[in-house]
């Protein structure tokens, strides 16, 4: 299989990593997917100045962990929430089945869980967790959408929209003050729900990026079988 190689930034980032307490931080690509480094060089050159190979692998992996974040927003909010583990390695059936009673604890759920052949996955409602097959071992992806403050902010802005409509007519009409008490409702219960789902966001958003975060770092801390 074709190891991953790592671009200058990131090289910098895993031997910051490997030789200091902090986690390396999210680094952008500066080369070409087939050019710089794989973890086999890194773990040389680091040999060579006294590195040992399972720090830089620890590094690499952190490194891996780390760039998988990723939300969904609107107007600014996060919506939903997303992580992909890169793992290098396969999961055994047994550590997948752990991982299940794992995010059963964790998301206070009983869940349901489907193979698909080499996929498999664990699914609750808009909260999902898929365990797919790469050239290196297997990914690990999370994803959830807050689905009841996304349905309350579009019904929110959808009462909006009709109201502004009913104020057009009316006005080209020539009864806009008969319809006043009508628009003042709808535009009233429209901004009282698009408020609604949006306060929910930023509390729920925080709670499933730690627990996510926490799952991941467990997940990518377990020994190679």
């Amino acid at each position: 299989m074709a190891e991953r190689r790592y671009s200058d930034k990131e090289i910098a980032a895993i031997f910051r990593a490997a030789t200091e307490t902090p986690s390396p931080e999210q680094s952008g690509q500066d080369v070409p997917a087939d050019e710089g480094l794989t973890l086999t060089d890194l773990q040389a050159i680091g040999r060579e100045v006294g590195i040992t190979p399972e720090s830089v692998a620890q590094a690499a992996r952190a490194l891996d962990t780390r760039a998988g974040a990723a939300s969904r927003t609107f107007l600014g909010l996060r919506l939903g929430v997303s992580r992909t583990v890169n793992l290098h390695r396969r999961l055994t059936d047994e550590e997948w089945e752990r991982l299940v009673v794992q995010l059963r604890e964790v998301f206070n759920a009983r869940g349901r869980t489907r193979v698909d052949g080499s996929l498999r996955q664990w699914t609750n409602g808009n909260l999902q967790v898929l365990l797919e097959p790469t050239a290196t071992g297997h990914r690990l992806r999370f994803g959830t959408v807050h689905g009841a403050a996304r349905a309350a902010m579009g019904a929110g802005f959808a009462a909006l929209g009709i109201g502004a409509t009913v104020a057009l007519v009316s006005a080209l009409g020539g009864h806009l003050g008969d319809a006043i008490p009508g628009i003042a409702f709808l535009t009233l219960s429209g901004a009282g729900m698009i408020a609604s789902g949006a306060l929910r966001l930023p509390r729920w958003a925080r709670l499933r990026q730690r627990q996510m975060e926490a799952l991941a770092a467990q997940v990518e801390a377990l020994p190679p079988k």
